[in-house]
């Protein structure tokens, strides 16, 4: 928590400063701060234009903050003690487990290499499949607006500097749309995956066994529900959009299939737009806030509760209807200790998204849709909105400020550093007595 707050008052500091702005002019403090926060924090919200407010300063320090945020600061102190060859002690260690939230401290330094390298690694190809769009259009400029777009991608910022309409201009470019989402895919996955499946690809091919079957159980369920939620994201906004003239009803049949499916990407935190978010009919705003909320999956760059998270809660909650003792998924049982984690971080978050929604309503004269929409943005570290955030007043901008930071640094964060010693050293149980559930 302290890390990702003195990260936000550094990056304000510099934002503010004259030199960050295009006109020399310097922008308000609480612009300043709001950038820095969105920025660190990966979500995407702003409430100055990125690509005409911010000079090449202000835009480095910009992608600065958004892979600082992306990989984590821990992870980008470790990667910096890693290059200085300095030694990790056991309380080193143990931050870089939880900063990844793994369960074991083994192999911590090489994962955190295999991070790095595939970080840049990723990002520098999509970096370079951006050039062969936005080098013709835009010249040497190209170069750093494909560098800077395939940081944010992958980091899940959502943030942008080619136009103030997000990616709308490239609605119907398919390098533009599949270079980004599968930057944010690929982000959204986790480096835990990436290891598994290549691992797996790995065996398939001395072994001859069968790919899918020797992943972990981690991996299988973030592949299979990512899948399902991209798929049914997809098909929703396709019928949803379809006739909706002020998005996709002009559209082909491939182009409406490519608008759709990037709307369920990006709705995965991802926060860039090919398709105004003020004019998707009601069902769509909807359905996407259940994208929003879940985000993407553990050990990656997104934000949500997660996709293991909502798996473990309502396969929990088919086992209680079903009058079942515990949770099995993919002949695997779940341990208690993890649905009570699962049921901490869903609990949470919806309680800072609840009363962060309140609160923008107290102070913002705007339909509850699209406060809903961009509390919940806030909360899941996403980026998108119905055209509210430049209109936010000061108490507004506050309000989201608070909730992006709280969003960023997670729920299991916010529980254990204000766990009391009091209360970890409890160990007497009270009596137990039956009330009635439901």
């Amino acid at each position: 928590m302290l890390s990702f707050f003195v990260a936000v008052i550094i990056g304000s500091i510099l934002l503010s400063l004259p030199i960050s702005t295009a006109d020399g002019k310097g922008v308000p403090l609480i612009d300043a701060v709001f950038t820095a926060t969105t920025a660190i924090c990966v979500t995407g919200l702003v409430t100055v234009p990125t690509v005409s407010t911010w000079s090449i300063f202000g835009q480095i320090v910009l992608l600065l903050l958004i892979q600082i945020g992306g990989l984590g600061i821990i992870t980008i102190m470790s990667g910096i003690l890693i290059s200085f060859n300095k030694k990790f002690g056991i309380r080193d260690r143990m931050l870089i487990q939880d900063a990844f939230n793994l369960n074991s401290m083994s192999g911590l330094i090489r994962f955190l290499k295999k991070v790095f390298i595939g970080t840049f690694v990723v990002e520098g190809a999509g970096a370079l499949l951006y050039m062969t769009v936005f080098v013709p259009q835009f010249g040497v400029r190209g170069i750093w607006i494909s560098v800077f777009n395939s940081v944010s991608a992958f980091c899940n910022a959502g943030i942008d500097i080619i136009s103030e309409n997000s990616l709308c201009d490239y609605s119907r470019n398919v390098v533009v749309n599949a270079v980004t989402s599968a930057l944010v895919i690929l982000g959204g996955l986790g480096y835990i995956v990436w290891w598994d499946v290549i691992k797996a690809l790995g065996r398939l091919k001395s072994r001859g066994l069968r790919c899918f079957s020797e992943l972990t159980l981690h991996s299988k369920l973030v592949l299979s529900i990512t899948f399902a939620l991209l798929l049914a994201g997809t098909a929703a906004f396709f019928i949803f959009e379809y006739n909706n003239p002020l998005t996709i009803r002009d559209y082909s049949l491939p182009e409406k299939l490519q608008a759709s499916f990037f709307q369920s990407v990006t709705t995965r935190t991802a926060g860039f737009a090919t398709i105004p978010q003020k004019d998707i009919t009601n069902a769509s705003a909807v359905f996407s806030l259940l994208l929003m909320f879940i985000g993407g999956s553990p050990v990656g760059t997104a934000g949500g509760v997660k996709t293991v998270t909502i798996a473990v809660v309502v396969f929990s909650a088919l086992a209680a209807i079903r009058n079942k003792d515990g949770v099995s998924l993919f002949h695997r049982s779940i341990p208690k200790p993890a649905i009570s984690k699962a049921a901490a971080v869903v609990c949470t978050s919806f309680m800072i998204m609840f009363l962060s929604t309140v609160l923008l309503s107290a102070v913002t004269d705007a339909s509850v849709i699209d406060i809903a929409y961009e509390t919940v943005s806030a909360t899941a570290t996403v980026g998108l909105t119905r055209d509210l955030t430049p209109t936010l007043n000061i108490a507004g901008k506050i309000i989201i400020i608070v909730t992006m930071y709280l969003g960023r640094v997670g729920p299991i964060s916010l529980l254990v550093a204000f766990k009391t010693k009091k209360d970890s050293m409890n160990i007497i149980k009270d009596p137990t007595e039956d009330i009635s559930i439901g």
